[in-house]
């Protein structure tokens, strides 16, 4: 596997920064890097599932990148040992605007249960749209919600409980889609004034995807094609 990725200039190391700052701020875990065909995808978690009992859904954040080369790997990695990187990698690219950067990764993690799974790369069928406005509601009243529930120094299960319960609860409208998922466009920084995001279906995935990236869902196989 590679050491390293190679972004096409410094504006794009800086929009991968921002990213996963974001995602950093929902969820210090790790971070899955595939890279293939000069393009480089970039995968998060919003929320999954904690063990085999667990009824969570598995919301993830996905942005692509062009890379300067079209190295093919997969990585799983710690998302602040990144950000770490990129952080060097962008002081380091002060004067050299326009120029590919390279980037070194952390050392792998081999423990993360969401990452296992790949969401599929094709076959996606569109289905139907929903509002920034309804996804923005469900983001806002479901942390305000949290918020509530969950007081000073709880453990973590207790939280992981109540974000459960709270994300996995569906939208009013699409009631196929589960709250979690406007709270993963909304706090990745996905949604742009009065945009609507597409909903696309394959298999057990519905995808919800704008101009700035796209938010995956995995759900029991069942089809919501109309």
């Amino acid at each position: 596997m590679t050491g390293s990725f190679t972004l096409v200039d410094s504006l794009a190391l800086g929009d991968l920064q921002v990213f996963l700052g974001r995602a950093a701020r929902v969820d210090e875990g790790s971070v899955r890097l595939i890279g293939g065909a000069g393009v480089l995808a970039v995968y998060v978690s919003v929320l999954h599932p904690a063990g085999l009992l667990d009824q969570s859904p598995t919301v993830l954040g996905l942005r692509t990148f062009a890379l300067a080369s079209k190295d093919d790997f997969d990585a799983v990695v710690p998302v602040r040992s990144l950000l770490g990187r990129i952080e060097s990698a962008v002081e380091a690219s002060a004067d050299t605007f326009g120029e590919p950067i390279t980037v070194s990764l952390p050392m792998s993690v081999s423990t993360v249960t969401w990452a296992a799974i790949t969401p599929p790369r094709g076959g996606w069928a569109a289905i139907d749209s929903v509002s920034s406005e309804v996804l923005e509601q469900a983001a806002r009243e479901g942390i305000e919600e949290v918020a509530s529930a969950i007081p000073d120094g709880v453990g973590e299960a207790i939280v992981h409980k109540v974000r459960t319960e709270v994300w996995g609860r569906p939208l009013d409208e699409p009631d196929y889609l589960p709250a979690g998922a406007g709270f993963a466009a909304v706090s990745l920084g996905f949604l742009g004034d009065d945009e609507a995001a597409s909903i696309f279906e394959s298999g057990a995935w519905t995808r919800l995807t704008t101009k700035r990236g796209h938010v995956l869902v995995k759900r029991r196989a069942w089809s919501v094609a109309r």
